[in-house]
């Protein structure tokens, strides 16, 4: 178990986004010693996935949903799968304008 201050020096995240993670819910089933929060595997899993997440541009409210299927289990693989393919083209679409800007920059180079 880490305490918060461990998790966020691993994480490289400031201890008021993990807190405000907690807020939010994402963190589901963390345990509490006296109140203090005590971070396992499964938060840092959990931290990781978010991470990833947000940098692929899906906002806090809909990890949150994400989180809540993944709760549900098997039986909202679909919409966990919707979401992602949608994320996957918004992705790709990026990465293709970004593609583009990089061939002008080497052009002027």
């Amino acid at each position: 178990m880490y305490a918060m201050g461990e998790v966020s020096k691993m994480t490289g995240l400031p201890i008021s986004t993990l807190r405000y993670y907690d807020k939010e819910g994402l963190f589901r089933n963390i345990k509490r010693n006296s109140g203090i929060r005590q971070f396992g595997d499964n938060e840092l899993e959990t931290i990781r996935v978010i991470e990833c997440l947000k940098k692929s541009g899906i906002e806090i409210k809909d990890i949150k949903r994400f989180m809540e299927w993944c709760s549900q289990g098997s039986e909202t693989y679909k919409q966990r799968r919707e979401l992602f393919l949608k994320q996957k083209e918004s992705v790709e679409a990026e990465i293709e304008g970004m593609n583009r800007v990089l061939d002008m920059i080497n052009f002027k180079c």
